[in-house]
Order: C-alpha cells, then sequence, then structure tokens
C-alpha cells in the first residue's frame, strides 16, 4: 500500500509509504491521500491528521519516472489537476493536519510539508525547491510558499533551488518546530493530542475562518469573522464535527 491509514484515538495517521522512492508522488500515492484527507473530513471521530513518510525521507515530490512517460497532454494535464487539488484540500479538510517532516522535503514534497496547518521537523532535515536546477518551475507549491514566507524569501527559494536547513525554515516560518528525527513523529503526535482536546466545533471554524481571511482584504476579512461571530452562538447546537 502506497498510503498506510492508522487510527489513534481521535488522531488519524497516515504514512507516505514508497520509501524505495523517498515517497515520491505518483498518481496512486497522490490519489491516495486526496481520498484519506476526504474521510477524514467526512468523520466525526477524527479531529486531526498527522502526516509522516516511511523510511529516512518525508516526500522528495513528483515521480519524475512517472511524469516523463506522461507524452500525451490531456494526461499531463489531469495529472497537474490532480496535483493542485491535493495541495488544495489541506485547507479545506475540516480536522487540523499536521505533517511530522522526519526527513528530506523536496519540490511537491515541500509544498505538501508546508501545506498542513502545523509542521514539526527533523533537525537533521532539509527542505528545498530544486526544480530550477532540473530546468523546470515550481509553479503549484508556489501558492502555499508565497503566502507563508516573504517574498524576497520566497523567490530565492524557488529561484536557486537550494535546499536549507530545518533551523531555517523555522526561522522562515514554514515550520512551527524543531526536534530530533527520532522525536519528530511523537511530538507531531503530542500536538495533535493537544488539538483534538480542543472543541471540536471552535476548531472547525476557527481553521476555516483562518483560511478564508488570509488573503481577503481588511473590510471583507472583518465581515467573515462578524459571521463566524453568529455561527459561535449556536456551537452548542453542533455535532461533534462541528456540523449543525
Amino acid at each position: 500500500m502506497t498510503l498506510l491509514v492508522e487510527d489513534r484515538g481521535a488522531i488519524r495517521l497516515l504514512t507516505m509509504n514508497r520509501p524505495e522512492k523517498r515517497n515520491a508522488l505518483n498518481t496512486e500515492l497522490t490519489k491516495a491521500l486526496l481520498q484519506a484527507l476526504s474521510q477524514a473530513d467526512a468523520d466525526p471521530s477524527v479531529r486531526c491528521v498527522v502526516l509522516t513518510g516511511a523510511g529516512a525521507g518525508f516526500c522528495a515530490g513528483a515521480d519524475l519516472g512517472e511524469f516523463k512517460g506522461l507524452k500525451d497532454p490531456a494526461a499531463a494535464e489531469a495529472r497537474a489537476q490532480l496535483t493542485m487539488e491535493l495541495h488544495l484540500a489541506f485547507s479545506r479538510t475540516r480536522p487540523p493536519v499536521i505533517t511530522a517532516i522526519n526527513g528530506a522535503a523536496m519540490g511537491g514534497g515541500a509544498g505538501l510539508a508546508i501545506a498542513a496547518d502545523l509542521a514539526i521537523m527533523a533537525d537533521d532535515a532539509q527542505i528545498g525547491y530544486p526544480e530550477t536546477r532540473h530546468g523546470i518551475v515550481a509553479a503549484i507549491v508556489l501558492a502555499n510558499l508565497v503566502r507563508q514566507v516573504g517574498r524576497k524569501a520566497a523567490f530565492e527559494l524557488v529561484a536557486f533551488g537550494e535546499p536549507i536547513s530545518a533551523a531555517r525554515a523555522l526561522e522562515l516560518g514554514m515550520i512551527n518546530a524543531v526536534h530530533p528525527r527520532e522525536a519528530v513523529l511523537r511530538e507531531a503526535l503530542a500536538l495533535a493530542e493537544r488539538m483534538a482536546a480542543l472543541s471540536p466545533a471552535a476548531i472547525a471554524e476557527t481553521k476555516k475562518l483562518f483560511h478564508e481571511v488570509s488573503d481577503l482584504p481588511l473590510a471583507q476579512a472583518l465581515e467573515r469573522g462578524r459571521d463566524a461571530n453568529r455561527r459561535m452562538r449556536n456551537f452548542d447546537k453542533l455535532d461533534g464535527a462541528g456540523k449543525a
């Protein structure tokens, strides 16, 4: 199986399971991740999701071997659409998602690592966007990156394609914490436990509002906040999934 799914109480642990390919994202794994996030979203018993990689790496990005075989423009377009949907799914999934970056996260893997709501990274891991070094563009992953770090830093990362350390990623705000490799998953699960202990309705509404207002003009963002304030009055009428 390319993706392992395990429930630990209210936490759903997803493990990308292609260690021999450094968990590179082929179509099968991408579809499995999309399906797993959709299932977590629909399951009220899931209060937090943790994503990590099997073996020594988190995710090497797109499976270049598969991409080279996409000679049909329609097939290539469909694959790009699938990638876009995966990166968008993190913000639209009801439970918060935490990435446990246990090793190298490159290209599309770096995009996955920071697409989550929170991220914990191994102290000896690196993250980077090496696409220009292969004569291509860090395209879909750029949307999240430019929203999370300063413009100059984002351009430097995608233009030069040089990987950065966990300490630098923390400094740029790409991740939340750095821990020894052997402690990364444990720390991510502990953070997930803390999240799961909070009100499901309040967390779901907080995540929804957070992503809504991030890119809105101030006046519109305040209006969305006002609307959320109204919905808060009905929290006692919501079920465990934060739905009326």
